[in-house]
């Protein structure tokens, strides 16, 4: 069983770390060769066209790299919630008296919860080249890593029993409840746009969804963020007792489809605009010139 569960587990890493090195590989190749051709990356035609591929082929291979940490994290943070559940014997969270206190747990998981945050964030900003690809990059991680816990959960203890299981998302600053398929399904939207964000950074990106993307984008979290919290939100007024009581029975999910309809809306103007794919077409052309300057 350990040797299933460590090919299960090695094997889809060592695959990412095989396709991360092949495309750094390529990388350099195509440096090497750009400058024995006498096509250094700041000239026109083929020696921008070289720059062009090197740059999405080194984009790429932080993506799997993030990735390859994200799926390593999960792995952690799936090993570490099942000693903490098998110790208070809530393997299946939603059951009566979801928070048993044992010694001082209770400080301990948030500040954990909150460190993992940091470190995901951390790898996004070191992985970046702008703060828009930082970004991407830490939601890409977030999402991989949040997939493959519930994934290795399963591995590891046999639950969640289906995605609509009800889980204790997190604890701040309240617990959030909510089926494992809602924050699947965040997590994959995380993953989508934080691709988009990063794998199209350009030294002059393409013009952004506007500032009304970014409302609505903000408006569908507090949502989400009200529906993950209605239930210990409505028993706070009687206290932290109630609040950790509380195990709801029914999940809001039309409104919970309006939130994630809502948060996608700046990933929906990338992909539906042509300005999109114009802004892309646009740099390519522009990018031989500004280098050239920058030579001269």
């Amino acid at each position: 069983m350990k040797s299933f569960l460590l090919m299960v587990v090695g094997a889809p890493m060592l695959v990412l770390l095989a396709l991360a090195g092949r495309l750094g590989l390529c990388r350099d190749q195509a440096d090497r060769t750009g400058g024995q051709n006498g096509h250094p990356n700041t000239g026109k035609g083929q020696g921008h066209e070289d720059m062009i591929t090197t740059q999405r082929k080194s984009n790429w291979s932080r993506w799997f790299l993030v990735a390859i940490y994200a799926i390593a994290m999960a792995w952690v943070e799936s090993a570490v919630v099942f000693y903490l559940r098998s110790m208070i014997n809530r393997i299946e969270p939603h059951q009566p008296d979801p928070f048993p206190i044992i010694g001082g747990f209770g400080w301990v998981e948030l500040l954990r919860e909150f460190a993992t945050i940091v470190m995901l964030f951390t790898v996004g900003i070191l992985a970046g080249r702008t703060w828009r690809a930082r970004l991407g990059y830490f939601a890409i991680g977030f999402g991989v890593w949040d997939i493959l816990y519930y994934v290795f959960l399963k591995i590891i203890c046999g639950w969640p029993h289906s995605l609509l299981d009800w889980d204790v998302l997190f604890l701040l600053p309240m617990p959030w409840w909510g089926p494992v398929l809602a924050p699947v399904l965040i997590s994959l939207l995380m993953i989508f746009w934080g691709t988009f964000a990063s794998q199209f950074e350009r030294p002059c990106p393409p013009s952004w969804p506007n500032w009304r993307a970014w409302v609505l984008n903000f408006a569908g979290v507090l949502l989400a963020l009200y529906v993950f919290m209605a239930d210990t939100l409505a028993a706070a007024p009687r206290g932290l007792q109630a609040v950790c009581s509380v195990v709801p029975v029914k999940f809001n999910w039309p409104l919970f489809g309006v939130a994630l309809l809502l948060m996608s809306a700046p990933l929906m103007q990338l992909m539906c605009l042509p300005r999109w794919r114009q802004g892309l077409n646009r740099n390519d052309s522009v990018q031989p010139q500004m280098n050239t300057d920058e030579h001269r």
